[in-house]
């Protein structure tokens, strides 16, 4: 079944009002789009679908001066300073990385679950977390998988309408975000997080960049323990010193090994509709991928998977299983490691 046949039957008994049939649908699209690799799709549809099942929940009528009249005002102020706000269905069992950053995220999750035990003894709840290490090695998908295992909502931050060019704004623009953001006990989540926290002589406007840290530095103090900031960099060592120490924790992600990447290959095949047209290369290209990020590891094998589909099938007879040309791939990580080097 095709995403335009699931968008029919959802337009149909919307209109037919069949509650019932609708969210089946809904539910039905999701999943395929999920299983079609439409990650953000499929998230961004089970957002509105969880939103909705909250919002029916709550009856009577809104007043003009009510509590959610004032919510929805706030919604309108900060919307603009947000990517994305959604639940994430992501897990441990989608992120692999090694043992040790596991062990500490867990950890992290851990007191969050067990919030009320700390609490009885009095003792601080981690809250603050910085995620550092090169691009495409799992920092993004790691604060997913935070969101996911806590069942809270993630706010994405929009940095490029955070920081403004007006004196004092970007500061005001920060402290909108988290208010509203620790009013829901949502997850914060930060990319880039060097171009606000640079060192404070760091930039010429060092004056505008004192301010932002310091301000970061007030926001992070009076975090409450429930919600949870996380922060991302490709480049710590530009990370203001005071903030560094504000992070109750600090994990480093690393470029995968061979091991890792073998499970990145098992992960990405495991609806079993794909394997290799010869195991012997296929061990070879695993091993050539040393050097690259787990991004870019999967994006050059989701090519070749497509690129062997182009070739060898016809789209009128699709077969259950397909053939992945090992020398395809090869050709890709060859490309995807040169490309590397003249950008660096």
């Amino acid at each position: 079944m095709s995403q335009f046949n699931f968008i029919k039957d959802i337009a149909k008994f919307g209109l037919e009002n069949d509650q019932e049939k609708l969210l089946s649908a809904l539910n039905e699209l999701i999943e395929h789009s999920k299983k079609t690799k439409k990650i953000n799709f499929a998230l961004q549809l089970q957002s509105l679908l969880k939103d909705s099942i909250r919002q029916q929940q709550v009856s009577g009528l809104t007043q003009v001066g009510s509590a959610k009249y004032l919510v929805k005002e706030e919604d309108r102020e900060v919307s603009e300073f947000i990517i994305e706000k959604i639940t994430s269905d992501y897990r441990f069992e989608n992120l692999i990385c090694n043992d040790d950053v596991k062990n500490e995220l867990s950890y992290f999750i851990q007191e969050h679950h067990k919030i009320e035990l700390l609490r009885s003894f009095d003792l601080p709840v981690a809250n603050k977390i910085l995620l550092h290490g090169p691009p495409g090695c799992g920092k993004t998908l790691a604060s997913y998988v935070i969101a996911g295992e806590l069942q809270k909502m993630m706010v994405v931050v929009n940095l490029g309408a955070i920081v403004s060019s007006k004196l004092g704004e970007t500061s005001k623009n920060l402290a909108k975000i988290f208010k509203r953001a620790a009013s829901e006990d949502s997850v914060i989540f930060i990319d880039e997080f060097d171009s606000l926290g640079k060192v404070r002589d760091y930039s010429q406007d060092h004056g505008e960049m004192k301010r932002v840290v310091n301000t970061i530095l007030q926001l992070f103090d009076y975090l409450p323990q429930t919600s949870i900031v996380i922060a991302a960099t490709n480049q710590k060592n530009m990370l203001d010193n005071a903030l560094l120490r504000r992070f109750d924790l600090s994990v480093q992600f690393d470029l995968p090994n061979q091991q890792q990447i073998e499970a990145l290959i098992a992960l990405t095949l495991k609806n079993g509709k794909f394997e290799f047209d010869n195991k012997i290369s296929a061990k070879t290209a695993i091993k050539s991928c040393l050097g690259l990020s787990y991004y870019s590891i999967q994006k050059t094998l989701i090519t070749a998977i497509k690129r062997s589909l182009f070739n060898k099938i016809d789209s009128k007879t699709i077969p259950i299983k397909a053939k992945i040309s090992t020398s395809i791939w090869k050709n890709l990580i060859a490309s995807e490691k040169k490309s590397l080097l003249k950008k660096g």
